[in-house]
């Protein structure tokens, strides 16, 4: 009888993971039908309804697990039920994936998540590396036969956009040429080279990329090729990307996740493992919107490094935040973020306006601008692993988020993002060429996030990183609000010396008020930082541009920005942007 009940357990918690993954995977596939309309904001829309469908079939499992097998809150009863649910998964599609959601339910019907158990997945008992779909993940072309050109034209002619296109001839042409320049000498185009390209586009925003790669029997060259809309919906080649560096971008966490149609998603990440043998698989699966797969495979990567680590988590460098305690461990490339339990003045926001800010983020296209997160809860760590002057720092400043049970520090709620330099501390010591490339950066990056419909309230230098690719990402959220809710006014000028002299404000100031042209003096101490800053961003500290921007985005205008500069776009795309 137990046995009989373990499997309909087991059997509920899996039919709940199909039904997710049936309408994830619907939603996404939809993005196709999306782009091939022009319907942005429907893109939009079906982003944020995503991300937020893993949740609702969780709970739905969990309710239907407590309503009919109440036995099932005994932990005596999962060993069983795992079992069971390891026998359904060896033939399944997607078994990492069901793996991940059964850890969710049983954590939620069990109340326990902080610490390794028996009963749940700490490792996946199903091996990904060969499972076969109906579909095909990617496909293989032969240019011997057809040449390049007429390669990529079949490749084209496969992914079946209704869209007509501008001048698909044109386009190849740029293609071709500068895929001839990726080839090795003598570039010679032999029966043994192969083009592989994955079967479905990659959606987001307003393109559509082709991910692919030449394998030259020696050498895999991966490339991207992503598809734009001109005015009239006519499409076009924008460029083309190759070369880890290039595609690193395409693929950074600081953007809103890709949408593309996956029957078996491993086989996607594998593929994409050729492109990134550095990158951890957590952050494709991310990059690829199955962000609770990716939550679970870096929380193993992190147990795994603690395993095999000797130093201890410290007070991250920078300035201190009034809002976040932040940590790190030097040799684990990320920080760990935990709001404070109070906020000394002049902050004067709670813990669950700081919880609704990052939300926001998570939901909002980051246009590579603001990092990406992963947030937990009871996460326990080695309390052997702190500094002293950390563990001080966590008991005086987060005591309520703390848990010291034996030699566990366990940790109620906390935020993980890559670690990068803060901007402040990365302009100290720069040279003039860093000093004006990290500041043109910096106002791009405020550009764009204003583009996007996002002010990020406090623009100080230290709410600003440097990635490893030397682009400036936002990451202090809690001041963030969307430009159209701001209200962005000129200094008044003042009427005598009187008010001209006085140190407080001599008119009124509303809570929602900001004056760009306070910006400068706010911002930089450093007076050559301050005029060069102005020299290339002025504009950014008027409230015409503030004003400007407003109007656009209530009328539906966001900007659209391109993951990769300009000067990889071929010729014919600068006239449609």
């Amino acid at each position: 009888m137990a046995s009989n009940v373990a499997a309909q357990v087991a059997r509920t918690i899996l039919d709940g993971f199909d039904k997710h993954y049936r309408v994830f995977r619907t939603v996404s596939a939809g993005a196709k039908d999306r782009f091939d309309r022009g319907d942005w904001a429907a893109a939009k829309a079906a982003h944020q309804e995503r991300f937020g469908m893993y949740d609702v079939r969780v709970r739905e499992a969990v309710e239907i697990i407590d309503h009919r097998f109440p036995e099932a809150q005994h932990e005596s009863m999962w060993p069983a039920i795992k079992e069971a649910y390891v026998t359904f998964l060896l033939q399944h599609q997607q078994p990492e994936l069901a793996e991940t959601f059964f850890n969710s339910v049983a954590s939620r019907v069990l109340a326990r998540t902080y610490y390794t158990n028996a009963h749940v997945f700490w490792r996946s008992a199903v091996a990904t590396e060969h499972i076969e779909g109906l579909q095909q993940t990617w496909r293989v072309y032969y240019p011997a036969q057809l040449g390049i050109r007429g390669t990529l034209r079949s490749a084209v002619s496969d992914l079946q956009l209704r869209s007509p296109w501008e001048d698909l001839d044109r386009d190849l042409k740029a293609v071709v040429h500068r895929l001839r320049e990726l080839l090795p000498a003598p570039r010679e185009v032999t029966p043994s080279l192969q083009l592989h390209v994955l079967s479905s586009l990659f959606y987001r925003s307003r393109s559509a990329t082709l991910i692919g790669r030449l394998d030259t029997g020696t050498v895999r060259i991966p490339f991207a090729i992503p598809i734009r809309k001109n005015e009239q919906g006519a499409l076009y080649l924008d460029a083309l990307l190759a070369g880890r560096e290039q595609l690193g971008q395409l693929f950074s966490l600081a953007r809103a996740y890709f949408m593309a149609d996956m029957e078996v998603p491993s086989a996607f990440v594998n593929f994409l493992k050729t492109f990134f043998p550095d990158k951890p698989p957590a952050e494709l699966y991310t990059s690829l919107g199955l962000h609770k797969q990716g939550k679970t495979l870096f929380y193993r990567d992190l147990l795994e490094h603690l395993r095999h680590s000797t130093d201890r988590f410290v007070i991250a460098p920078g300035v201190k935040g009034m809002v976040m305690v932040v940590f790190t461990l030097p040799s684990f490339p990320y920080v760990f973020k935990i709001i404070r339990d109070h906020f000394a003045p002049p902050k004067d926001i709670d813990r669950k306006t700081v919880e609704a800010k990052y939300q926001l983020v998570r939901y909002h296209d980051r246009v590579g601008r603001m990092a990406d997160t992963l947030e937990y809860s009871e996460v326990a760590f080695p309390l052997s692993r702190f500094e002293p002057t950390l563990l001080e720092e966590l008991r005086t400043k987060v005591p309520s988020q703390l848990t010291e049970t034996g030699d566990q520090l366990v940790i109620d709620h906390l935020y993980i993002e890559r670690r990068m330099v803060p901007l402040d501390l990365w302009l100290e010591h720069a040279d003039d060429a860093k000093l004006r490339a990290g500041l043109d950066e910096y106002g791009k990056a405020i550009r764009e996030l204003a583009g996007s419909n996002i002010f990020p309230g406090d623009l100080l230098l230290k709410n600003f990183g440097v990635t490893r690719a030397g682009r400036v990402v936002f990451y202090d959220y809690d001041e963030i609000a969307p430009v159209t809710e701001c209200q962005f006014r000129a200094l008044p000028t003042a009427r005598d010396d009187d008010e001209s002299m006085s140190r407080e404000p001599w008119f009124y100031v509303d809570p929602k008020d900001i004056f760009p042209e306070e910006f400068p003096p706010f911002l930089f101490s450093s007076a050559k930082a301050r005029d060069l800053f102005l020299s290339m961003h002025g504009d950014l500290c008027t409230p015409g541009f503030w004003l400007h921007k407003q109007e656009q985005l209530r009328q539906g205008e966001e900007d659209d920005v391109v993951p990769y500069p300009d000067a990889l776009r071929f010729p014919h795309a600068h006239v449609q942007a």
